[in-house]
């Protein structure tokens, strides 16, 4: 049998950073710290994330109320996908205003 994921890894690692914005990327236990590292690079890059810096830490804050980078459609934002894996009740730390 062929082993698949629904989320991407891309995914994945947002909702890490959703659920615990100062954990190690790493989630899963197929990515690893150094693909999660690569994996929030283009995010951040599109400001989709910001990082932080607090002590010896970095958190990354997730800009939830931006559009979806698909080319296809700007609905729904980023948090409100986000919110829907996380489950009903789930606390989810996003912030951040949209785009003006």
């Amino acid at each position: 049998m062929t082993s698949w994921s629904f989320l991407t890894s891309h995914a994945r690692v947002l909702l890490r950073i959703g659920h615990d914005p100062g954990a190690p990327h790493r989630g899963q236990p197929d990515i690893t710290q150094s693909s999660a590292h690569g994996i929030v690079t283009d995010p951040a890059a599109a400001g989709y994330l910001i990082k932080q810096k607090g002590g010896r830490r970095n958190y990354d804050q997730i800009q939830a109320r931006l559009p979806l980078p698909e080319p296809a459609t700007q609905e729904p934002a980023i948090g409100e996908v986000l919110a829907l894996p996380a489950g009903a009740g789930a606390r989810l730390q996003l912030t951040g205003p949209g785009p003006t």
